[in-house]
C-alpha cells in the first residue's frame, strides 16, 4: 500500500476515533449516575479522566493527519445504546453495576483495537509521536480493562 493511501486510511480512522471520543464523552455521566458500587464509581471517574487524555491525543493525531471526513462512529454509538439497554433491563443494583462493567469492557476492547491499529499505521508512516501516544493509550486501556475484571470478580464473591 502506498504511503498516501495509508495516510488517508489513518486520517479517516483517527477522525472516526475523534467522533467516538465525543460520543463516549456524552454518555459518561449517565453511566456514572446509574452506578451504585463505590469502587465502580471511582473506576468510572478514573476512566472519565483518562478518556480526556485520549481525546487530546486523538485530536493531535487528527491535526497531524489533516483529518479525514467526519462520518461519525457507529461502533461507539452501538456500544452506548447496548450499555443503555443493559442498564435499563437490570433487575437490581448489583446486576446493573456488573452490566456497566461488562459494557465498559466491550468499549475498552474497541479502543484497544482502534489505538493499536492507528498506532501501527502511524509507526509505518514515521509519525513517531502519534505512534507512541497511541501505544500509551493501548497500555492504559489494557490496564483499565484489568481493573474492570478485578472489580467484577470481587463483586461476584
Amino acid at each position: 500500500m502506498a504511503d498516501e493511501q495509508l495516510k488517508q486510511l489513518l486520517a479517516d480512522g483517527v477522525q472516526s476515533m475523534h467522533s467516538g471520543a465525543l460520543i463516549s464523552e456524552g454518555a459518561t455521566q449517565e453511566v456514572s449516575d446509574d452506578a451504585t458500587h463505590s469502587d465502580l464509581k471511582r473506576l468510572l471517574e478514573e476512566g472519565s479522566e483518562q478518556s480526556k487524555e485520549w481525546k487530546a491525543r486523538i485530536e493531535h493525531a487528527v491535526s497531524e493527519t489533516s483529518g479525514g471526513e467526519d462520518q461519525g462512529n457507529p461502533i461507539v454509538q452501538a456500544h452506548v445504546e447496548v450499555a443503555r439497554r443493559i442498564r435499563a433491563q437490570a433487575p437490581d443494583d448489583r446486576s446493573r453495576d456488573l452490566g456497566i462493567i461488562a459494557s465498559g469492557q466491550l468499549a475498552l476492547h474497541y479502543w484497544i483495537a482502534a489505538f493499536g491499529t492507528a498506532g501501527a499505521y502511524a509507526d509505518q508512516l514515521g509519525m513517531d509521536e502519534t505512534a507512541q501516544a497511541f501505544g500509551a493509550c493501548v497500555r492504559e486501556a489494557k490496564e483499565a480493562d484489568e481493573k474492570h475484571s478485578e472489580l467484577a470478580q470481587a463483586m461476584l464473591h
